[in-house]
């Protein structure tokens, strides 16, 4: 199916060029213009995709050829364009940054030309003049099928500064569409990962969007910017549809108790003392509440994720793990990424929640948990107790671990077959350290890495399930034979 999405795709020479700051004014600024707008971020981040949400008042979603294939880029593009009249895409490092050794794989690049798209280069100007223009030139020869059809100058200190800068760049003959001066209210809060995550600090997301967007308004040509994303190609991908994805794979689930109320009985192991929660079990043809955290802690999960479970048949419950208990009737628990290490305290303060886990676990509840959720299974983080399910310890460390992983799962579980292989990336500076014997979740070319219990699948690694719809819908179907 053909469709124009007017689209735009925002990129840098570099990183801390103020392509955050930049992409986020505009989603801001052209909504506050009356555009319904659809954010995107090239690569497997998960904080900027939270200021995006926040400017946009839509979900941030993410394109990343590694983690999803290139083949399904712009059909996720179409599919999060949807019912928006225009799309702005953040782009990751510098314009031609990639996975190492690749040739720009996954670069900002690479998905430009996957999406067709234009390219806006945020310069920034705070340490040259007219040397800004061979910079451009630079950019603009280096590939030509990339399409660098605007500037927008950032760090501006005068204007006689900004004369020089818009002189050294009209030989080039590639339009400035903005210059934004250097401005203290542009400061976000930041720690050892990067921005502190939009939904952690709802109040000074919300400031430094507003502020974003009322300098972008005042210092960009608005007008020129859509010129240029309407000038894009029409797209011929069909949008990417979760439910035709999982259709393959779902099971009816029939033969599931009626709904009633029943005691859950007490397991060896569970840790636990005092009453016992009781579970209701679903009724045949309800869809199975499956459990995401979320909160201030668990803010790191891919906005498809919960999309396939939903298509794959269930219903997806968020809880805060900070001051929730376990929603009724959970079938099956996910637990994404974030900074627990940050809330280490807080999350061991919710004894309830940890003893609601912990024994619903050892009643063979299904888990799939990534980066933090591994850390909240284990049985302690920096001296906190946390639920217990793992035979394992964590800590915070000085060393971070970021990258691409290339995965081949070393034991079967529910939802993946040992052998298969996958691609998903890490991003933490904690530790875990496993009691010996435990059943590891993949081989990594450095060794083993996570755990696979009978019910629980929990690693540091992050996966974009769109590439594997088949795990939202094998996950679903534990929930059910849980649920019965």
């Amino acid at each position: 199916m053909t469709r124009l999405i007017p689209r735009v795709v925002i990129a840098a020479p570099s990183s801390g060029a103020g392509k955050t700051t930049i992409a986020v004014g505009l989603m801001a600024a052209l909504r506050r213009a009356g555009h319904k707008v659809a954010g995107f971020k090239v690569g497997p981040d998960y904080i900027d995709p939270g200021f995006h949400a926040v400017a946009t008042a839509r979900p941030g979603r993410n394109l990343d050829p590694m983690l999803s294939g290139e083949d399904l880029v712009a059909p996720l593009f179409a599919h999060g364009s949807a019912d928006a009249d225009l799309a702005v895409v953040e782009g990751v490092m510098g314009l031609y940054d990639g996975a190492l050794g690749t040739d720009g794989f996954s670069s900002t690049a690479h998905v430009a030309k996957l999406l067709k798209a234009p390219v806006i280069l945020v310069v920034d100007a705070s340490a040259a003049g007219r040397s800004v223009g061979a910079v451009v030139q630079g950019f603009v020869a280096y590939d030509t099928e990339v399409r660098i059809v605007g500037v927008i100058l950032n760090k501006i200190g005068s204007v006689r500064h900004e004369t020089e800068v818009r002189a050294g760049i009209a030989p080039t003959g590639i339009p400035v569409l903005g210059a934004l001066h250097r401005n203290p209210r542009l400061t976000v809060p930041s720690r050892h990962l990067g921005l502190v995550p939009a939904n952690e600090q709802r109040t000074q997301a919300e400031d430094a969007v507003t502020a974003a967007a009322e300098l972008v308004r005042e210092s960009v040509d608005l007008q020129a910017v859509v010129a240029v994303a309407c000038a894009a190609a029409p797209t011929e991908a069909a949008p990417w549809n979760p439910t035709t994805e999982t259709a393959a794979y779902r099971s009816t689930g029939s033969g599931r108790p009626t709904g009633r109320q029943v005691s859950v009985p007490r397991r060896a192991g569970a840790g636990q003392t005092g009453p016992l929660p009781v579970r209701r079990y679903a009724v045949p043809g309800e869809p199975p509440p499956i459990a995401v955290a979320g909160g201030p802690v668990f803010s790191f999960h891919y906005t498809e994720t919960a999309e396939l479970l939903t298509a794959a048949g269930a219903e997806v419950v968020t809880f805060d793990p900070l001051t929730d208990k376990l929603p009724e009737a959970t079938a099956a628990l996910y637990l994404g990424g974030g900074f627990p290490e940050l809330h280490a305290e807080g999350l061991s303060a919710n004894v309830e929640l940890r003893r609601q886990v912990a024994q619903a676990v050892a009643d063979g509840l299904p888990v799939i948990a990534e980066c933090a959720g591994l850390l909240y299974l284990c049985r302690e983080l920096d001296g906190h107790p946390m639920t217990g399910v793992l035979p394992a310890t964590a800590r915070m460390t000085g060393r971070l671990t970021l990258g691409y992983r290339t995965a081949v799962a070393a034991t079967s579980s529910a939802s993946f077959d040992e052998g298969r292989r996958v691609r998903g990336h890490e991003f933490h500076r904690t530790a875990v350290k496993f009691d010996e014997g435990v059943r590891p979740a993949w081989h990594l070319p450095g060794g083993v890495e996570g755990v696979v219990l009978p019910n629980v699948h929990a690693s540091y690694l992050h996966l974009h399930w769109s590439a594997m719809p088949d795990v939202a819908a094998r996950f679903v179907a534990a929930a059910r034979e849980y649920a019965g």
